[in-house]
């Protein structure tokens, strides 16, 4: 294809680039992420969760991860400040019971003190003393993250120099917040994962909705850096990053 061919092509995808919940099919097959973490984010959960319990899920996204717990609609309720995703948490989420309500505010959460056994919160943001106040004694928070070093590689080679989004947010200095707060660690791992994108249009879908991590890119802005991005894929097959993720399970003290 021309210059001028993979401009319009990319410039369709930049165009389609628009996401509710966390539904990435658009580009399925396409690109890749590794998957095989050394830990099991649902079994965690489901290792500590009882029926009877009250659960919180802070930044729910569009709710597909909490629904599919399975957790009774009673004892379940939810958070989430992007507000396209709050819409559609209102629509999905209310109407079975489940108390959803709109938040933005990691260290102001809407709820009473004690009001939870656990809460999890998975690729959102948190706030260790706030966290603290919402569980009851015993209780647990779970988080699965996005750490700072997340599509690094693959950023500087559109925006080079850009700065990164949450540097804090790595297992040592997240862990040690949460041991400052008063909480047990009872778990925390950290892995890196291969991420890779078998054509540009796939990637260019990616940094539009990951808008983030590629702070003000576009197709008109990064043209040349993505023709490079073209020769790669077209030498290699693909374009290759690295993944960031953290772990932390932590416990509120019993007394």
């Amino acid at each position: 294809m021309t210059p001028e061919a993979l401009k319009s092509a990319w410039k369709s995808e930049e165009n389609v680039a628009h996401m509710k919940g966390w539904d990435f099919s658009h580009i399925h097959g396409r690109y890749e992420e590794e998957d095989n973490l050394p830990w099991d984010y649902e079994k965690i959960i489901r290792s500590f969760l009882t029926e009877s319990m009250k659960l919180l899920d802070y930044d729910t996204g569009g709710g597909e991860f909490l629904l599919s717990l399975g957790h009774p609609f009673e004892n379940t309720a939810a958070t989430e400040g992007y507000p396209p995703n709050v819409s559609l948490c209102k629509e999905r989420l209310l109407p079975l019971g489940i108390d959803m309500r709109e938040c933005s505010d990691a260290s102001r959460i809407p709820f009473g003190d004690e009001s939870f056994d656990i809460i999890l919160n998975r690729h959102g943001n948190f706030d260790p003393p706030e966290l603290k106040r919402l569980l009851r004694p015993g209780g647990i928070f779970i988080t699965q993250q996005v750490g700072s070093e997340n599509d690094r590689e693959l950023a500087e080679a559109v925006l080079p120099g850009v700065e990164k989004p949450f540097p804090h947010n790595h297992l040592k200095e997240q862990r040690e917040a949460f041991e400052e707060a008063g909480f047990e660690i009872l778990q925390a791992e950290e892995a890196f994962c291969p991420i890779r994108f078998f054509d540009v249009g796939a990637f260019v879908w990616f940094a539009r909705i990951i808008e983030w991590e590629f702070p003000g890119f576009s197709v008109e802005k990064c043209f040349d850096r993505l023709l490079q991005l073209q020769d790669t894929v077209e030498r290699e097959g693909m374009i290759s990053g690295t993944t960031h993720r953290f772990l932390i399970v932590a416990k509120k003290p019993e007394g």
